[in-house]
């Protein structure tokens, strides 16, 4: 008798609160804030011209994603022609010019360059030699 009960009083809890609880978003704690990822106002009207989505450098051959649109390498995207793709950064050539499309145009990358400590040379790793499998001598 006593699960009988158990079990109605589980089941009423769950109509009573069941129905809201399905209507309710669940807050993500590590979504961003509303508006981090809008554009600044002083950037609109960069962003209505293509975009560079995103690049594929490989041995049978490259690509990019420019505006939703796959363009391999040498492809043609609107009225100009895809002449270099890099890890970064995409050209398109046409008529009106040259256009550099960056995969993210605020920011520079530029390479690590270690700091070396003054008087002494950079350090440079020594490896052992590598064990030979075999016959000893």
């Amino acid at each position: 008798m006593k699960r009988a009960s158990i079990s109605s009083a589980f089941a009423a809890v769950l109509l009573l609160t069941g129905t809201g609880a399905g209507a309710q978003a669940i807050n993500d704690p590590t979504r961003p804030p509303a508006g981090f990822m809008a554009p600044p106002a002083d950037e609109g009207a960069a962003a209505r011209g293509p975009v560079l989505q995103s690049v594929k450098i490989s041995r049978a051959g490259s690509s990019a994603i420019i505006g939703g649109e796959t363009v391999k390498l040498g492809g043609k995207y609107r009225d100009a022609r895809l002449v270099r793709i890099s890890e970064n950064e995409v050209v398109l050539r046409s008529a009106s010019g040259t256009e550099i499309l960056r995969m993210y145009p605020g920011v520079e990358i530029r390479p690590v360059v270690p700091e070396a400590r003054a008087g002494t040379p950079l350090a440079r790793k020594s490896r052992a030699p590598a064990k030979t499998l075999g016959k000893h001598e």
